[in-house]
């Protein structure tokens, strides 16, 4: 008997032996094989490969300093916790990966809290106030919920919370945790990048100026570097030639910028600017065009009450007709539009001002599932026109932005009057459908002057004129007041891009264009990283108030029977095999 305990004793110590030895073993194969499993449906704890790429190439510390440590409701608690698990995630990759969450309200002191504040504010941090139940009641909160991210001597900000207008507010944290990737991504591949890419605004057709597009122009110089060129028949303008073969006079012939943009111009390009724009496209320029098929202004309106709308003469639809888009001489009118002050009354000296819907300025909610708009914030237009796609060879064409379903179009000439305000619109003549207003153009495209060249265009050689493009793509969104900013009342400073004074909301204009230009410049490699979907599993509140008790039960009693069940199934099996030896 005694043999027979001392050999259940010794194949007990066998087994727990080799299960040391087996994690040991486990252990140190991990130490230099890199292996995780990710069971979810949506695979939510898997990068792409993109984001991969960019972690591997890492040979310097990323630091991130996140501002979202506190006593926070449970959906920035949520925030923080995917942060926190996706940055071990990237550290797991690269261990130059390191981050500290910080409170910024920490301090008793009022004066230094406020110093904080303002010095997050200064660093490009924005605040959000939230109302957080306290014992006593309701207490107001200040946080900041972004990032400041630093290599070497370069720092950026990231904001992490995607705010949506007329979204959930569980819609919204689970969109920002769904960007969450593609933010820090997108960061770390502009730091450490060694040079950036270049972006020009084209001028010289009466396009919008520095001041009207300074806050984009501000944004962009952190990525990219920005230039303003006026074209001006130089053949030479968009494109750096370099001679191969002095003998054959044979040139190696680049784009000088990675993109352009045409920002609402309103005057005549000509037939060689055009061809300019064309070879540059050829050899694989990339193009984002704002653009005003119609010619209207609220000046003329707020001076006289009516304008007359007219089509915007500028020699450019044959142009992009050739690319597989056409600009309509119509003007979209939209239920869901924005309000604009108008002056009702006088109350003692100061004038009485109201805000009415303006259905000449449509707010277009993106609803695509492609990268550059998923889950990106309402955007505002002014005076947009419809677009539509053609046929055209070897280019695929997605549509971008479109009006809602409550919205019609009216051609030009048309008279624009602030008349319609005062009366209650006709919703039968607001059944969309809803009107596309922005295009994406990828592939080969034909030169519009394939079988043409102009006499004037004889020296088109010295460019090395190509009938056909390499592949590259191009924008077509027909307003050009997407991208102008406001100038704020009455000291007239540029306001941010996307920030609307009168409402006090702020639009996604400004993501809009930067996620637009990353994707032309960059290609859709890291933008795609948009397109993850995190499903949003939410309780149903209904039964959780009505089979509270029943639930609270379950999760008390289960865990303490499972226990009691285990507890007892061990002493039955060890009775048995004690048994059954003697």
């Amino acid at each position: 008997m005694k043999n027979s305990k001392r050999n259940i004793r010794q194949t007990e110590i066998s087994q727990l032996l080799l299960i040391l030895a087996g994690i040991v073993v486990i252990n140190l194969i991990g130490s230099y094989v890199f292996t995780r499993l990710d069971l979810t449906s949506e695979k939510r704890y898997t990068l792409s490969d993109e984001t991969k790429e960019i972690l591997t190439n890492l040979d310097d510390i990323v630091f991130f300093r996140i501002y979202l440590e506190g006593e926070f409701p449970a959906g920035f608690k949520r925030l923080r916790n995917e942060t926190r698990e996706l940055l071990d995630e990237f550290r797991a990759y690269n261990k130059n990966i390191q981050y500290e969450f910080i409170n910024p309200s920490a301090s008793d002191d009022p004066d230094e809290r406020n110093d904080t504040y303002q010095l997050l504010m200064q660093q490009g941090l924005n605040p959000t106030n939230l109302q957080v139940k306290t014992k006593s009641g309701l207490d107001q909160q200040v946080i900041f919920p972004g990032t400041l991210i630093s290599y070497r001597d370069k720092e950026i900000p990231v904001e992490l919370l995607d705010a949506q207008i007329n979204v959930p507010p569980e819609a919204v944290l689970n969109n920002s945790v769904q960007n969450l990737e593609f933010k820090f991504a997108s960061a770390i591949h502009r730091l450490s990048r060694q040079v950036k890419p270049a972006v020009a605004f084209i001028e010289g057709h009466g396009e919008l100026s520095y001041r009207e597009t300074f806050d984009i122009t501000n944004s962009l110089q952190s990525d990219y570097i920005v230039d303003r060129i006026t074209i001006d028949e130089n053949i030479n303008a968009l494109l750096n030639r370099t001679m191969t073969d002095s003998i054959n006079k044979e040139y190696s012939i680049l784009p000088k910028y990675n993109a352009i943009i045409i920002a609402k111009p309103d005057s005549v390009f000509s037939e060689k600017d055009k061809f300019i724009i064309d070879q540059y496209i050829m050899h694989g320029g990339k193009v984002m065009w704002l653009i005003d098929p119609v010619l209207t202004s609220m000046d003329s309106i707020q001076a006289s009450e009516s304008t007359v709308a007219i089509e915007n003469q500028l020699n450019l639809r044959d142009m992009l007709f050739n690319y597989g888009v056409r600009l309509n001489s119509d003007l979209v009118m939209d239920l869901n539009a924005m309000p604009i002050p108008i002056r009702t009354g006088q109350m003692g000296n100061q004038p009485q001002i109201d805000f009415f819907p303006w259905f000449y300025f449509p707010v277009v909610t993106p609803i695509s599932e492609h990268p550059i708009i998923r889950n990106l914030n309402a955007i505002k237009t002014q005076f947009v026109s419809s677009v539509d796609t053609v046929a055209a060879q070897n280019v695929k064409k997605t549509i971008l932005l479109k009006t809602s379903p409550y919205s019609r179009k009216i051609s030009v000439p048309a008279v624009v009057s602030l008349a319609i305000i005062r009366q209650e619109p006709d919703q039968r003549m607001y059944q969309g459908p809803p009107v596309p207003i922005g295009i994406l153009l990828e592939g080969r495209f034909t030169s519009n002057f394939k079988n043409r060249i102009p006499p004037e265009l004889s020296e088109s050689r010295e460019i090395g004129y190509k009938d056909y493009s390499h592949p590259t793509s191009m924008i077509v969104v027909a307003d050009g007041d997407i991208i102008l900013n406001q100038f704020k009342i009455p000291d007239g400073q540029p306001l941010p891009l996307g920030y609307d004074q009168f409402t006090r909301e702020t639009f996604g204009n400004k993501e809009f264009i930067l996620n637009s230009l990353n994707y032309l410049t960059d290609g859709p490699g890291l933008v795609s990283i948009r397109s993850r979907e995190l499903k949003l599993r939410l309780l149903d509140k209904t039964k959780t108030t009505s089979q509270r008790i029943t639930w609270q039960l379950v999760n008390i009693l289960a865990p303490v029977l499972l226990v009691l069940l285990a507890g007892s199934l061990l002493i039955w099996r060890r009775k048995k095999k004690f048994t059954s030896v003697q």
